[in-house]
C-alpha cells in the first residue's frame, strides 16, 4: 500500500476531533469541520452572548443590561467555525463556541470575563495544503489583536500544524498533526486601559533637528551599573533616570527601538541554546514583548511600556519603533502554527503559484499579503494603536519594499502607501522606510514618496569606502555629505528624507569596522557562514584587538573621522547605541541571536580613559549640530552664487584651495573641502525673519600621507577658527586656533578639520528657528525646492546634473540591505 493510501486509511478510521492519531499516521487531505462544543461553553460554565463584530480583538466593556464582560471578535475568512478558549490560572481550558458570524468576523460577548483573563482560539476548517487551506483546531492560536501575551513560545512538535518530524520531509507539511498545542504556547490576555495621555507632551521634534539613536531595550540596560538588577533588560530599565541621563547628556532627540512587538524564537536557535535577540520575528502586533516587562505579563507590560514612553517624552526624546509587518514568526510551510496560519493561511499570506508554498520576499519564509483588506486593516489598526494608545512618535518599517508590493512588483501607489498617506493619524508621525526587500526589484532607495524618510545605505557604503581609501573619486561623497539630492530632490522631498548612518544593528559596530576585515560569527553556531562578507571595513593593520599603540591610535582617529562625517552631513543622522564610546561585538556582524555580552551595551567603556574622549566628541558634535542650523538644513542647497560677493550656499574646494570644476569631480583624490554658508539658509523663524548662522569649512582627508590645503580667501573668509580637529583625542585643545585666509595648512593623514569662516564685515549671528511639528512642515513647504543649475554646470550640491546616477549603482540590495539570517534558519539574521 502506498504512503498516501495509508494516510487515507488513517483519515477514514473514525478517529475523533482533537484525539491524536497513532504516531506517524496523522490526518491529511481535505476534510470537514470537526464537531464543536455546545455554545454554552461545553461544560456549562460560561455563557456566550452575541456581542459585536467591532472592534476586533478582546475588549472589556459594559454589555446589555449594564453587565460587564469582554467582547471577542476574530476575523477568520473561510473558516467553518471558531472556538474561544479561556484558561484559568491552573491552565484548565474552557471552550466557548462563537456562533455569531458577520462579514467573516466571528464574535461573542462573555459576561463576567474581566481583564487579566487568558485566552486563545481554535479555528475549524479544511486541511488541504495543496490549495493553501491549513486549518487545524488542535492548535491553540494567538489572537492577532491581543494587546498582551502571557508566556513564551516553545517550539516542540506539538506546536506545528503538520507532523514536524514526518520521515519524508518533502511531504511533511501536508500531514496534519492532531496533538494539542495549548500547553506549549502563550495566551493572549484581556487588557483594559483608560489612559488618556492627558499628562503627556510629545516632543514633536522637526525632522531636520532630529538625531536618532538606535537601541535595544534589553541590551541597552542589561549591564548598566546604576539601574537596579530587577529592572535591567526591561521597559522600566530604559525609563530609569540613569538610562535617560545618558541619552540627554549625549543630546539625541529620538530613540529607535529594535522590535518590541511580541516575537517568537526560531526552532533552529532554540536547538543550539540561543534565542532571537533582535526580535525581527513578530507574532503579536499589538502586544509589547512580555519578556521586557519587569512588572508582570498579565497586562502589566502595557502600563510599563507607557510609563517608559512618558519618561522619555519628559526628557524631550521621541520614541520610534522598528516594526516588522512584512513577515511573521510562522516562517515557511515547515514552520509552526502560532496564529495567522491557522486562522486563514490564504487570507494572511502571499502564496506561490503552488499554494502549498509561500511567496517569500523577506528571506524569512513568508510574506504578509498586504494587498488583502483585512491584512491592511490589521497593520494600520496596529500602527494607530501604538500612536494613539501607547504614545509612540513614529515607525521604522523593516523591509518596507515588501509592504509596497501590489500583486508582485513594488508599487509606490500600492494600497499600503496610499492608506498611510491619507490616514489623519499616521501621516503626522515619523515614517522611516528600510527601502528594500530580497525579492526582484526590491531595492528602492530614493523611490519612496513624500512623508517618508529612508535608511540611506548609499550613504553608509560611501562613507565607509571613503575612509578606507576605496573610492575612485569624491563624486559620491559630495552627494552624501550634502543630503543625497541625487536620490531625494524630487516630488517635494527634503534633505531629511535621508537617514544617514554608517552602522546599524546588523553588521559591524563602528569600532569593529576599523578593527576587523572579516566577520567572526562563530558564536552564532553556524560555522561563520551567516552574516554578510561585504563589510567595507579596514582593520588598520591587525585583525581584531591588538596591543600595538599606533594601530589603536589610528583606529580611534578613524572612529572620530566617521562620527564627525556623519554629524556634519546634511540629512538625519542615526547612531547605534554604544558607537559613541567604542562598543565592540568582537567582530560578530550578525548578532541577531546574541542575547549576551556580545550584543549588550558595555557601560564600562564610559569611564575608560581610552574611550571616554570619543563619547565627549560625539556629544560635542551633536551640540554643534543643534546650535547651528546651517548643519541641519530643511532644504537642499541651490549651489547658486548669492549676494554681491557671489558666495554659494555650498561650495566645494580641491586640495589646491580652489573651487572644484566638472573635471575635478572625476579626478582620483581623497581630499575634499566643503564650505557651508550660514548667510543663505532658506528658512525663516516664526516671525518671518531670515535664519542666519556662521559659515564653516570642513576639510576631509582620507589619504595615508599628509596633504597641503591652501585656505580659501576672499570672498569666502578673511580668517578661520578651528572648531574641531579629529587628530586630537581631546577636543578641548582644538577651539580658538586661528588661521589666516590663504594660509597653507598641512592636513595629517586620515583627518577632518572643521573651521569657522570669519569675515571682517560680518558679525557672528545665529537666529534659531522655533521647533515645530516636523512632519506637518513637509506639507507646508512641499514643492518649494527645485534643482537649479549653477552657471549651466553645477546643480544643487555641486555636482553636474548629468553625473546623477553616475556614481556606483546598485543592482540589488547592498551590504546590510539583505535579510541576514542564519545559514540554516528562517529568522532575521
Amino acid at each position: 500500500m502506498s504512503q498516501a493510501a495509508e494516510q487515507e486509511t488513517a483519515v477514514d478510521s473514525g478517529n475523533g476531533a482533537g484525539v491524536p492519531l497513532p504516531e506517524h499516521t496523522p490526518r491529511t487531505g481535505p476534510r470537514d469541520a470537526e464537531p464543536r462544543p455546545d455554545p454554552s461553553g461545553g461544560d456549562g460554565g460560561q455563557e456566550v452572548w452575541p456581542g459585536s463584530p467591532q472592534p476586533l480583538g478582546a475588549r472589556f466593556t459594559t454589555g446589555p443590561d449594564g453587565v460587564q464582560g469582554t467582547g471577542f471578535a476574530l476575523w477568520a475568512g473561510g473558516a467553518e467555525g471558531v472556538e474561544l478558549c479561556l484558561f484559568d490560572d491552573a491552565g484548565r481550558e474552557t471552550r466557548c463556541e462563537l456562533t455569531e458570524h458577520t462579514h467573516e468576523i466571528w464574535h461573542g460577548f462573555l459576561p463576567g470575563v474581566r481583564p487579566g483573563q487568558r485566552y486563545g482560539y481554535r479555528v475549524h476548517g479544511r486541511w488541504d495544503p495543496w490549495t493553501g487551506a491549513r486549518w487545524n483546531p488542535a492548535k491553540l492560536l494567538l489572537d492577532p489583536y491581543a494587546r498582551a501575551v502571557d508566556g513564551e513560545f516553545a517550539l516542540p512538535p506539538e506546536v506545528y500544524g503538520h507532523v514536524r518530524d514526518w520521515p519524508d520531509q518533502e511531504i511533511a507539511d501536508t500531514v496534519r498533526d492532531d496533538r494539542d498545542s495549548a500547553p506549549f504556547v502563550p495566551k493572549g490576555v484581556v487588557v483594559h486601559d483608560t489612559d488618556t495621555w492627558a499628562d503627556d507632551v510629545r516632543p514633536k521634534t522637526p525632522w531636520s533637528d532630529s538625531v536618532i539613536y538606535e537601541l535595544h531595550v534589553r541590551g541597552f540596560t542589561m549591564t548598566h551599573p546604576d539601574i537596579p538588577d530587577e529592572l535591567r533588560g526591561t521597559y522600566a530599565g530604559l525609563a530609569h533616570p540613569a538610562a535617560i541621563d545618558h541619552l540627554t547628556r549625549l543630546g539625541v532627540t529620538a530613540v529607535e527601538l529594535l522590535p518590541v512587538h511580541q516575537f517568537a524564537h526560531e526552532d533552529h536557535l532554540l536547538k543550539r541554546g540561543l534565542r532571537n535577540y533582535w526580535g525581527y520575528n513578530s507574532i503579536g502586533y499589538f502586544a509589547p514583548h512580555s519578556a521586557y516587562s519587569a512588572s508582570g505579563t498579565r497586562g502589566q507590560q502595557v502600563g510599563e511600556f507607557k510609563q517608559m514612553v512618558r519618561a522619555l517624552h519628559r526628557a524631550g526624546i521621541e520614541v520610534i519603533l522598528d516594526v516588522v509587518y512584512n513577515h511573521t514568526a510562522e516562517a515557511g510551510q515547515l514552520g509552526p502554527m502560532l496564529s495567522f496560519r491557522g486562522i486563514d493561511n490564504r487570507g494572511y499570506y502571499r502564496l506561490g503559484e503552488d499554494a502549498r508554498y509561500y511567496a517569500d520576499y523577506t528571506g524569512c519564509g513568508n510574506t504578509l499579503h498586504v494587498v488583502q483588506p483585512q491584512v491592511l486593516r490589521l497593520i494600520t489598526d496596529s500602527l494607530r494603536y501604538w500612536v494613539q494608545e501607547m504614545g509612540v512618535d513614529g515607525f521604522r518599517f523593516d523591509l518596507a519594499a515588501a509592504l509596497a508590493r501590489s500583486m508582485h512588483d513594488v508599487d509606490m501607489l500600492s494600497p499600503f502607501l496610499a492608506v498611510i498617506a491619507q490616514d489623519p493619524v499616521l501621516r503626522r508621525v515619523k515614517l522611516i522606510a528600510e527601502p528594500w526587500d530580497v525579492g526582484s526589484g526590491g531595492y528602492q532607495v530614493g523611490a519612496f514618496p513624500p512623508l517618508w524618510t529612508e535608511w540611506n545605505d548609499r550613504y553608509r557604503d560611501t562613507v565607509r569606502d571613503y575612509w578606507r581609501g576605496a573610492l575612485p573619486d569624491v563624486r559620491d561623497l559630495g552627494y552624501r555629505l550634502s543630503g543625497s539630492s541625487d536620490l531625494y530632490a524630487w516630488g517635494g522631498r527634503r534633505p531629511y528624507a535621508s537617514v544617514n548612518f554608517i552602522t546599524a544593528h546588523d553588521g559591524f559596530t563602528l569600532r569593529d569596522l576599523v578593527s576587523y576585515h572579516d566577520k567572526h560569527n562563530e558564536a552564532n553556531g553556524e560555522d561563520n557562514r551567516d552574516g554578510t562578507d561585504d563589510n567595507r571595513s579596514w582593520n588598520c593593520g591587525a585583525e581584531g584587538e591588538t596591543d600595538d599603540p599606533d594601530i589603536r591610535a589610528l583606529r580611534r582617529r578613524q572612529l572620530r573621522n566617521m562620527l564627525t562625517t556623519l554629524l556634519l552631513s546634511t540629512g538625519v543622522p542615526m547612531l547605534v547605541a554604544g558607537d559613541e564610546m567604542g562598543r565592540t561585538q568582537g567582530g560578530n556582524n550578525n548578532a541577531y541571536c546574541q542575547d549576551s555580552p556580545i550584543g549588550w551595551m558595555d557601560w564600562g567603556l564610559r569611564e575608560d580613559p581610552q574611550w571616554r574622549p570619543l563619547l565627549e566628541l560625539t556629544t560635542r558634535l551633536i551640540r554643534l549640530r543643534r546650535d547651528h542650523p546651517v548643519l541641519r538644513r530643511r532644504a537642499f542647497f541651490s549651489g547658486r552664487r548669492q549676494g554681491p560677493d557671489g558666495i554659494r550656499d555650498l561650495a566645494w574646494f580641491t586640495s589646491e584651495g580652489r573651487e572644484m570644476t566638472e573635471e575635478d569631480w572625476y579626478r582620483p583624490g581623497l581630499t575634499l573641502g566643503m564650505y557651508l554658508s550660514g548667510q543663505d539658509i532658506p528658512q525663516r523663524d516664526p516671525r518671518g525673519r531670515p535664519v542666519v548662522d556662521d559659515s564653516f569649512l570642513a576639510l576631509l582627508h582620507a589619504g595615508h600621507e599628509p596633504a597641503e590645503f591652501p585656505l580659501p580667501g576672499a570672498p569666502w573668509a578673511d580668517s578661520y577658527e578651528v572648531v574641531l580637529d579629529t587628530t586630537l583625542e581631546d577636543q578641548a585643545r582644538a577651539p580658538d586656533t586661528g588661521h589666516a585666509a590663504g594660509e597653507v595648512l598641512t592636513l595629517p593623514p586620515r583627518s577632518v578639520l572643521l573651521l569657522r569662516a570669519v569675515r571682517a564685515a560680518e558679525p557672528r549671528r545665529v537666529v534659531q528657528p522655533a521647533a515645530s511639528d516636523g512632519v506637518e512642515d513637509i506639507d507646508a513647504v512641499r514643492g518649494a525646492d527645485r534643482v537649479v543649475p549653477v552657471d549651466g554646470v553645477v546643480p544643487v550640491d555641486g555636482l553636474k546634473r548629468s553625473d546623477r546616477g553616475g556614481a556606483p549603482g546598485r543592482g540589488g540590495a547592498s551590504n546590510g540591505s539583505r535579510r541576514r539570517r542564519g545559514a540554516g534558519g528562517t529568522g532575521k539574521g
